[in-house]
């Protein structure tokens, strides 16, 4: 198996990335690329990974949902209680990464975290399907359980609360915003000589740049 693992190689052939092609604005930038995502039909393209630290300065990864593209980053939500979420409550800067193989990019946000406005999480949390309203409630994220029943049981215990009038959002549930301070574009390229756009924001400007593949 090691041999065939070290023999797994691709080669990124499909566009080229230079500065001159993008944006001043990173967010602005982000936008382009994701529209793109969309017009080839991506499966999932909003899928992203949340890497926090813990006080120990240990780092944990998951996939989220992006949910929001604002003038100033980039939204998700999720179980305020959560491991996620209370690493972020300690430790508020942390990096997500979209990874699109389909287009042979990736792109990379470093910055700092904080929690949406209370509005902006009741109006998203109205939109979303019943079942995942009633499974906000339901699960205690991160937390252990016995078994599988204990989700199911907690499940019909909120199904029968909630029955015939709508489902509020717990208050441990909500979004978070990601204003970044760092941003990469990443496309491949031959020969692992990849393009790499860079943004850093120092003192309100955003400073473009290339960085060595």
């Amino acid at each position: 198996m090691q041999d065939r693992i070290q023999e797994l190689r691709k080669e990124y052939r499909k566009e080229v990335l230079d500065e001159a092609a993008t944006h001043a604005n990173p967010i602005i930038q982000f936008k382009k690329w994701f529209q793109e995502a969309l017009d080839v039909q991506l499966n999932e393209p909003n899928a992203m990974m949340l890497a926090t630290v813990n006080e120990h300065g240990r780092p944990s990864a998951r996939i989220v949902l992006l949910k929001d593209i604002t003038d100033i980053g980039i939204t998700f939500y999720t179980n305020y209680l959560s491991r996620k979420g209370k690493e972020i409550a300690g430790q508020e800067y942390a990096c997500v990464t979209f990874f699109w193989p389909e287009l042979e990019r990736q792109i990379r946000f470093e910055g700092k975290l904080s929690k949406v406005d209370a509005k902006i999480s009741d109006d998203y949390f109205a939109i979303r399907p019943r079942g995942s309203q009633i499974g906000a409630w339901s699960s205690p994220q991160s937390q252990q359980i016995q078994s599988r029943a204990v989700l199911e049981e907690n499940e019909r215990k909120f199904i029968q609360q909630f029955e015939g009038k709508p489902v509020p959002r717990p208050d441990h549930w909500g979004g978070y915003q990601l204003e970044p301070d760092y941003v990469e574009f990443w496309q491949g390229r031959e020969n692992r000589m990849h393009d790499r756009i860079c943004y850093s924001l120092k003192e309100a400007t955003w400073n473009r740049f290339r960085v060595a593949p």
